[in-house]
């Protein structure tokens, strides 16, 4: 349970960096951004899928048709949406949107998977999960009051931000389970075998939408300068850091929380990402939070730790649980 906690720490810090290229990179296509990640994040997997092959052999048809779905869902898709928000409507109202993360997976996963992981009991999960809304609501009420104060606040492009960030917010729904599904099913597999095999069927999904961005961009006359935009080798630089550091090292520490903890407890400890994606934001801002918002991340810390503390009861007991 330590170890499992640890991993999604680890995780949870690393995945936080993807909320800051969209802000480093304000005149870059969301879709350029997101295609360029995971085409750094494929070709990072290259060497490491040669030392890794034996281990990769194993892997059926089916199992690279699982990790095909992962890499255009929940990495591809998932980051065309949140870059996509974050430009439209900065980042903090995508940063509350997505914070809602750790209750939806919870939810869906207690409702989903305790025949298997066993049932985190409700009566004992709802403090967690209420102490956790309690944090994001605090946090979401001082970053809406800001952007209230905007005067040349587009409520248009607000929305569709807002409405970019709950896509995306299905989209990693959808991806721990899916992905949890498969390491639980495979528990002789070494986490870093699946993170690889990821990186490997994301980098040819990649270069097939960088050409497709490519030649759209160029039939519809767009000025921006392709393929690395008019920042190049910055552009390049952050690519390469959150590919190896976000996408790959990220990936391998969430696959061995996934192993060694329950989906639905998982799901909450996606919180790190939240509070990491929040730190980074107010160092880039070069100030500290308001008082409500360091309340709000008391609350989230808060509900982390007592959740870690709930052990799943087996699916035979679940009747005496409810």
């Amino acid at each position: 349970m330590l170890a499992g906690t640890l991993y999604a720490l680890a995780a949870g810090l690393l995945w936080g960096l993807v909320f800051v290229a969209p802000l480093l990179l304000p005149d870059y296509p969301a879709a350029l951004q997101s295609v360029g990640r995971y085409l750094a994040f494929g070709l990072i997997a290259l060497p490491l899928a040669w030392m890794d092959r034996g281990a990769l052999r194993r892997l059926s048809r089916a199992d690279w048709a699982d990790a095909l779905k992962l890499a255009a869902i929940g990495n591809l898709l998932y980051y065309v949406c949140l870059a996509g928000a974050i430009q439209r409507a900065g980042a903090p109202l995508p940063t509350m949107i997505i914070g809602t993360l750790p209750v939806v997976i919870a939810i869906s996963a207690n409702l989903r998977d305790h025949r298997r992981d066993g049932r985190l009991p409700w009566r004992r999960l709802a403090p967690s999960l209420l102490l956790i809304a309690l944090g994001i609501a605090c946090v979401n009420r001082v970053e809406l009051d800001a952007l209230r104060a905007q005067p040349d606040a587009d409520p248009a492009r607000y929305l569709q931000g807002a409405l970019l960030a709950i896509v995306a917010v299905a989209c990693w729904t959808w991806y721990p389970l899916r992905n949890a599904d498969w390491l639980r099913a495979h528990p002789d597999r070494h986490p870093r075998t699946w993170a690889t095999a990821q990186g490997v069927a994301t980098l040819p999904l990649a270069l097939a939408g960088y050409a497709l961005l490519w030649g759209g961009m160029t039939l519809s006359g767009s000025d921006f300068a392709m393929p690395f935009g008019p920042r190049p080798w910055f552009f390049i630089g952050l690519m390469a850091c959150i590919g190896l550091f976000a996408s790959w090292i990220g990936t391998l520490c969430w696959n061995a929380a996934s192993q060694r903890l329950p989906t639905a407890l998982a799901g909450q400890l996606i919180v790190f990402e939240t509070l990491a994606a929040l730190a980074y934001a107010f160092i880039l801002r070069g100030r500290m939070p308001a008082p409500l918002t360091m309340a709000g991340i008391a609350l989230l810390i808060a509900g982390v730790l007592w959740a870690v503390r709930i052990r799943p009861e087996p699916a035979a007991a679940e009747g005496h649980a409810a």
